[in-house]
């Protein structure tokens, strides 16, 4: 017996009712990206594995997926190295490609090899899949789309604040209600430097990162794992549970990072940021939250996560800005910021609180009952008047039964049938039934045309 076939975990199909569903999450996103003035770009979905590792921490580099080398990719290994089952080692050996593990690197290493082409600052969105390692789990995925925005190439925290603003206007025509967290990694070294532990920043960051994961207790857990001092713990302690309005955390920072140069930076940053917000009269709640952390490496200033407030879901939204990612291909001195939308996350959430518009999963909007082969010539004349109108139709390709072409229609959720038969085809018209309250209209083409959208 054959076995039956299966896809890898962590990956997903999409029926076509599903699939208009994502095709709704992305035109919103696309929709809103164009009012802002951003420009498409795309992407391979492999780069060098060169260009991804140290990228996204220790942790992230874990996470690729590496693609082995074509041929003999044991040509030039000894006995001893495969014998050794070292398989960090192994895989640098034989794999010199991997699939994108998000879309910011990609974009700077485009930025880098097209800067002769680019007129800054660069203003991009990019929507595609990306591929992580990781252990797939509700509203975690192996594969998954981002919906990415970046600008380059400008210093300016306006630019922070019309991301906010973008968040803002996506989730409002989503329906979905959030909230927008904000911190800075400036903040965050500055913590570092003031408990004394500086050169831990990054696995501070790292372990305040899952605080909304794993709770305060398995955070400190961490932290001490990773060799920072008790007594730099206890200190941390009252900054990470830090509670106030945005002004009152504010106010706190400036005197508990008095200190720091940087962090009093990252407080003036966030300072500007919530304040300008606070006159654009956004929809969602925003909030300056310490334990936000954003584990990836690359952030250097102000960073973004936005949580669903009415379905349990990790964070649909994220992003930051970061100084230095181009520096590592050559092309120091360029700063960038951007944010992106976990389109397959937004997904579960829009399902799980019906929030789809019926036009975003509709597709045929009438169909056309074949009764043989004159009646179906008479309708693909019809059917080429209504198509050229902008409507959604189509014919059945079989003269089969009545009931099984309507029970078709019923399950494409078609709202409504044209009926051709002797009678129409004698006056040159069609009956238009409406398959949701049974109504029936004689009507010439010109008038069908008329009636659909007004009926839609």
């Amino acid at each position: 017996m054959t076995a039956k076939p299966s896809i890898p975990k962590g990956t997903r199909d999409f029926s076509p009712v599903e699939t208009a569903k994502r095709n709704y999450i992305f035109n919103t996103i696309r929709n809103v990206y164009h009012l802002y003035g951003f420009q498409p770009i795309e992407t391979p979905a492999m780069e060098m594995l060169s260009t991804l590792m140290g990228k996204y921490g220790e942790e992230g580099d874990k996470l690729l997926f590496k693609i082995q080398n074509s041929g003999d990719y044991f040509a030039g290994l000894t006995d001893e190295e495969l014998l050794s089952r070292n398989a960090a080692k192994l895989a640098s050996r034989f794999c010199e490609k991997g699939l994108r593990y998000d879309l910011t690197v990609p974009f700077a290493r485009y930025v880098v090899m097209h800067r002769d082409e680019i007129t800054f600052p660069f203003k991009r969105y990019q929507i595609q899949p990306v591929w992580r390692a990781d252990r797939p789990q509700k509203g975690r995925y192996r594969e998954f789309y981002q919906c990415d925005a970046d600008v380059v190439g400008s210093n300016s925290l306006l630019n922070e604040v019309e991301l906010m603003q973008i968040v803002d206007t996506v989730f409002q025509r989503f329906g979905i209600r959030v909230c927008i967290k904000i911190n800075n990694r400036k903040i965050l070294t500055g913590i570092a430097e003031i408990i004394g532990e500086a050169d831990k920043i990054v696995d501070i960051t790292v372990a305040i990162d899952k605080f909304d994961k794993i709770g305060l207790e398995h955070v400190n857990a961490e932290l001490r794992e990773k060799g920072i001092s008790e007594e730099a713990v206890a200190r941390l302690q009252p900054i990470i549970l830090l509670r106030g309005s945005n002004d009152e955390k504010l106010a706190t920072l400036r005197t508990v990072l008095a200190d720091s140069e940087t962090g009093l930076k990252g407080v003036e940053e966030s300072a500007f940021i919530l304040s300008t917000l606070s006159t654009l009269g956004l929809q969602n709640e925003w909030e300056l939250d310490l334990t936000l952390a954003r584990g990836l490496n690359y952030y250097t200033g102000a960073i973004f996560e936005v949580k669903a407030l009415d379905v349990p879901m990790g964070s649909i939204t994220g992003g930051g800005r970061y100084d230095n990612l181009t520096g590592v291909f050559g092309m120091p001195g360029v700063s960038g910021v951007g944010i992106s939308f976990g389109a397959d996350r937004i997904f579960d959430v829009l399902n799980t609180l019906d929030l789809y518009p019926k036009e975003a999963t509709g597709s045929t909007q009438l169909l056309f009952i074949n009764f043989g082969e004159r009646e179906a010539a008479f309708s693909m004349q019809v059917l080429r008047q209504v198509r050229v109108a902008g409507i959604c139709a189509e014919l059945f390709p079989d003269a089969a039964k009545v009931k099984k072409q309507m029970s078709y229609a019923n399950a494409k959720q078609i709202p409504f049938v044209a009926i051709v038969g002797e009678n129409e085809m004698s006056t040159g018209k069609v009956t238009l039934k409406n398959m949701v309250t049974g109504e029936q209209q004689l009507v010439t083409a010109e008038e069908l045309v008329r009636r659909l959208p007004a009926n839609l």
